[in-house]
Formats: C-alpha cells, sequence, structure tokens
C-alpha cells in the first residue's frame, strides 16, 4: 500500500507541473501536451515506488521526494520531448499538425 501512496504522489508532482506550465503559457488547453505530462508522471511513479522499497519506511519526506521526483521527470521529459519536436511524447502528435507543419 506504501508503494502506491509514492507513486500516487510522484503522479499528482507531475500532474502539478503540468498544469502550472500550462498556466504560465497562456494557451489554450490542449488535453494530449497534457496526457503525455500524465504518461511520463505515471511511468515515475512507477520506478520511484518500485525504488523505495530500497530507503526503508513511508514517511512525509519519502512521499514529498516523490512528489518532486514526479515533477521532475514531467519537466525534464517535457523539455527534451520538445527539443525533438513532440512535445507531447509519449502521445503521437495528431495528423493535423502533421499536415500543418508540412
Amino acid at each position: 500500500m506504501d508503494r502506491l501512496y509514492i507513486a500516487l504522489a510522484a503522479l499528482f508532482g507531475g500532474i502539478v507541473a503540468a498544469a502550472l506550465g500550462w498556466l504560465e503559457s497562456g494557451e489554450a488547453f490542449d488535453l494530449r501536451k497534457f496526457g503525455g505530462s500524465i504518461v511520463r508522471s505515471a511511468l515515475a511513479g512507477v520506478v520511484i515506488s518500485l525504488g523505495s522499497s530500497l530507503a526503508g519506511p513511508v514517511d512525509i519526506a519519502v512521499l514529498f521526494y516523490a512528489f518532486l521526483g514526479g515533477a521532475g521527470v514531467d519537466v525534464i521529459g517535457n523539455r527534451l520531448a520538445g527539443n525533438f519536436g513532440n512535445g507531447s511524447f509519449p502521445i503521437s502528435s495528431s495528423p493535423e499538425e502533421d499536415i500543418e507543419d508540412s
């Protein structure tokens, strides 16, 4: 059960980071880009929760570090994906955007 809390903390951290990035951008909400952040944060949550068994008991500090880890993975993943042309990675770009880019 502790691993679930850690994974949810990391997921919540990524969602908060994505929401703050969207609010800062001033753009219209794009569910596809937000979905990419959720997937990246969920993957971070799984990895962090699997590695947490080595860290000892779960307390508020562990949950805080998981939150920061989820947010960090989302921010770094978004920057890398944006540099490679698909800011919503791992969700592929829509066919309409591919036509507009041509």
